[in-house]
């Protein structure tokens, strides 16, 4: 793992319009790298690039596996069908190591300027990537990654218990860290324009949501950890409404632009499925104008909002209708990315309640779809929760059905959810590959094996012995 710069000719526009130019007193004979980096002129490319990429890879895999989505026409093979490449998760892998390098970087400034603030928020964007790398592949390289300067270019993996324990703590150390008496100095950050108060409840709910994610594991004690950290708001504030969640405004003002240049593409050979629409059409839910187009049949006509059955069997000539396929407004600047929002604090509260460590499950059950509605510029109608299909009905396959609608183009967290609880109930067909099994992880990049052989090798025992899509990680038990 080479040390990867950002600060260059390509990137040196989107750091001038989003950095104060104060930090570019003093340069290097090489114009287009910057002499001394500060925290802010860090902090925008890293959200920004962070945050395209994941939009990018929701679209991509968990569209896919999650059943939001299908490639149509598609009769045979393809990720909906559990058919997963080699290299599917390399994107992901290289991505997130070279925006690690700069929040190490980011960090490293922050303590030399002893800037708690700008250190806390680094603490907090390291563990959030942290969090999806070894939820997506198991064992990865922690300790002695991003550390070419030092000499080490074959970095060992580090076990993912390690890397819980190791972000966790440090989502702990960011919540002590952040002082709210003293203001962000640099230029407005994009996500929440240098609100400390935002950052620090993003930080604790990033700490909610990755203790859920390892709460399978009894030993960590997750549970009673975060039921201290609910009823302790003061000392641990999380999102409280829509308007303070962790969401991406794309201005479409360059650089901040849409991951489509093309928004056309977004939707081009893609058909929503008959399950994601179902069970909107069962609610009668007003995100579906927002989501999806309406159907047509072979006249024309309108037919509502219907799908393509996932992974379907036979060919396509079989849908004698022109199905509902995504809304690319979705994706037309100005438009948000979804990074962790309040309706996922609310749902993760409503399972606390329904596993009986705090009370009020099914307020905090209707708090979260009004605010998954609320996200997406939709409004909770006045008798929604009449419908017995979407009333809270004390079961977790409820709340984490919901909470499938509210993770909606949240990168990979439909997907590490599902492989928590087991839930949504998704359907399954003969045509899938894998036995019919959601996979459990993505195969590590396939260049490992030759450019890093010997950690890789140790990476894969930690596994169990194989590097294989089924091999579950260590908080999927």
């Amino acid at each position: 793992m080479k040390k990867i710069y950002i600060i260059t000719v390509g990137l040196t526009v989107f750091l001038l319009n989003f950095a104060c130019t104060n930090d570019f007193q003093e340069l290097n004979e090489d114009p287009n790298r910057i002499a001394e980096i500060s925290p802010g002129t860090l902090l925008n490319p890293i959200i920004y690039g962070l945050a395209t990429h994941n939009a990018n890879r929701s679209n991509a895999i968990t569209f896919d596996l999650m059943q939001v989505s299908l490639p149509f026409p598609s009769a045979s093979g393809g990720l909906h069908r559990y058919d997963v490449s080699q290299g599917i998760g390399n994107s992901s892998w290289n991505n997130y190591y070279k925006w690690l390098q700069n929040i190490k970087e980011m960090r490293t400034a922050a303590e030399k300027a002893g800037d708690v603030n700008y250190e806390a928020i680094a603490l907090t964007l390291n563990a959030w990537v942290y969090s999806n790398l070894t939820d997506l592949f198991g064992p990865v390289p922690m300790t002695e990654a991003s550390a070419g300067e030092a000499g080490i270019l074959y970095p060992a993996f580090d076990t993912q218990e390690f890397i819980y324990e190791t972000i966790l703590a440090d989502l702990e150390k960011a919540n002590e860290l952040y002082d709210l008496e003293v203001p962000m100095i640099y230029a407005e950050d994009i996500l929440f324009q240098n609100d400390l108060e935002k950052w620090q409840k993003f930080t604790n709910s990033l700490h909610l949501r990755l203790l859920l994610r390892s709460s399978n594991r009894q030993e960590t004690g997750a549970f009673e950890k975060m039921t201290a950290m609910v009823q302790d708001p003061s000392l641990y504030p999380v999102f409280e409404a829509t308007g303070e969640s962790a969401i991406l405004e794309v201005t479409g003002v360059t650089p901040n632009e849409s991951p489509w240049s093309r928004p056309q593409d977004f939707r081009l050979s893609t058909k929503v499925t008959e399950f994601f629409l179902d069970n909107l059409n069962s609610w009668d839910d007003p995100r579906r104008p927002i989501i999806a187009t309406i159907a047509r049949d072979l006249d024309g006509n309108a037919i509502g909002y219907q799908g393509i059955p996932s992974a379907y069997e036979g060919n396509d000539s079989q849908f004698q209708y022109e199905a509902s396929t995504f809304n690319i407004e979705q994706v037309v600047e100005p438009m948000d990315i979804f990074i962790l929002t309040y309706a996922e604090v609310e749902f993760i509260k409503a399972e606390l309640a329904q596993r009986g460590f705090i009370e009020n499950a099914e307020e905090h059950y209707q708090n979260g779809v009004k605010a998954a509605m609320e996200q997406l510029g939709a409004d909770l109608p006045d008798n929604y929760f009449d419908n017995e299909e979407a009333a809270y009905n004390d079961t977790l396959e409820r709340i984490i059905l919901q909470k499938y609608y509210a993770l909606y183009f949240t990168d990979y967290q439909q997907w590490f959810e599902y492989r928590r609880t087991g839930y949504p109930k998704l359907p399954k067909t003969d045509a899938m590959f894998n036995n019919g099994e959601m996979p459990s992880r993505m195969y590590y990049p396939s260049d490992l094996p030759v450019e890093n052989p010997e950690n890789y090798r140790e990476a894969v025992e930690m596994l169990g012995g194989s590097d294989n899509i089924n091999t579950k990680v260590w908080w999927d038990n």
